[in-house]
C-alpha cells in the first residue's frame, strides 16, 4: 500500500533561552505504512511530541527529510497539501474547539477549504457518525464531557479528509472512561476507514492495540516492534522510566520465580487464559 510517512535521517534542533543549541530529535529513520496504527512511546523529553509535529509540518527538520505520501515538508509550495494530507489532534480539545454548537464545530474545517454548502453538510455528518457523536450534533460543546469533546475534535479533523491522524497525547486530559472513549473511536477509524495513525501516548495500555510501537529516548528511536514484542522487554522499558501493561510486568515477576509462562503476554485475557493452563 505504500507510506504514508517516512522519515529520513532526521534532525531537530532548536535554541534555548540560554543562546546553546538543543538537539531534540537525532537522526530518526522511520516509516509509517498506509493504513498503519503506530504508537509512539516514550518518557518527556524524549522527542516524541517533537517528531509527531514533523508529520504535519508544523516543524520543519534541520537535518534530514520528512516526507508525507510521497511529498517532502521541505517543500514549501505543497505544505498545504501535507496538512490536508495530515490532521493533529493535541491533548486538550478546548484549544481545537471553535465554535458554540458542535455541528458547527465540525464544519469549521471544510468551511476553510472552501467546500460547497451541500458537501459540508455530508461530510459533518459523516464525521459525527464515525465518531459516535450524531445525536449531540446540535449540543453545546463546553457542556461535553472531555471524552466527548475529543470525539468532536477527531470529527472535526475527519471532516477535512485527512488520509493520516496524528494524535499527540489526545487522552492526557481525560478520565478513564474518555480515554476509553478516544482509544476505541480511534481504532475504529483505522480497522473500518482504513486511516493511517500516528498516537502519541504514556499509557501503555492505549499502545497495547497498535500494530507497531515506536519507543523514543534521547531524540533517537530506542528500538519497536510489535505490542508483545516491546512490551515483553519489561525491565528494558523500565529502565528508560516507562511503565509496562499490568499484564505484562506480572507475567515477567511469575516467570521469574520460575512460573512457566509463555513468552509475549501483554493483556490481561492473555495472562488469565495462560494461568489457567
Amino acid at each position: 500500500m505504500g507510506d504514508m510517512i517516512k522519515v529520513e535521517k532526521m534532525c531537530h534542533a532548536y535554541l534555548a533561552s540560554d543562546g546553546s543549541e538543543v538537539t531534540a530529535l537525532d537522526n530518526i529513520n522511520l516509516t509509517i505504512g498506509a493504513g498503519e496504527f503506530v504508537a509512539i512511546i516514550g518518557s518527556n523529553g524524549s522527542g516524541k511530541s517533537t517528531l509527531a509535529k514533523h508529520f504535519n509540518a508544523l516543524l520543519l527538520p534541520s537535518a534530514g527529510d520528512c516526507w508525507v505520501d510521497g511529498i517532502n515538508t521541505r517543500d514549501g509550495a505543497r505544505l498545504w497539501d501535507v496538512r490536508q494530507t495530515v490532521g493533529m489532534v493535541f491533548q486538550n480539545p478546548d484549544n481545537q474547539i471553535v465554535a458554540a454548537i458542535v455541528e458547527e464545530d465540525v464544519a469549521f474545517g471544510p468551511e476553510n477549504l472552501g467546500v460547497p454548502p451541500a458537501e459540508i453538510e455530508r461530510r459533518v455528518a459523516e464525521a459525527l457518525s464515525a465518531v459516535g457523536m450524531t445525536e449531540y450534533r446540535h449540543h453545546a460543546p463546553h457542556l461535553l464531557s472531555g471524552g466527548q469533546k475529543q470525539r468532536v475534535a477527531i470529527a472535526g479533523v475527519l471532516a477535512m479528509r485527512p488520509k493520516c491522524l496524528v494524535l499527540d497525547e489526545p487522552t492526557a486530559m481525560l478520565d478513564p472512561q474518555g480515554r476509553q472513549e478516544v482509544v476505541a473511536t480511534v481504532h475504529r477509524l483505522n480497522k473500518e476507514e482504513g486511516i493511517t495513525v500516528a498516537y502519541i501516548t504514556h499509557f501503555m495500555e492505549e499502545a497495547v492495540v497498535a500494530d507497531r510501537v515506536v519507543v523514543m529516548e534521547a531524540g533517537k528511536v530506542a528500538f519497536m516492534g510489535t505490542p508483545s514484542e516491546v512490551f515483553s522487554q519489561v525491565e528494558r522499558l523500565k529502565q528508560l522510566g516507562l511503565d509496562v501493561p499490568l499484564a505484562a510486568d506480572i507475567a515477567s515477576r511469575l516467570r521469574a520465580k520460575g512460573v512457566a509462562l509463555p513468552d509475549g503476554i501483554i493483556t490481561n485475557q492473555e495472562l488469565a487464559v495462560s494461568l489457567c493452563r
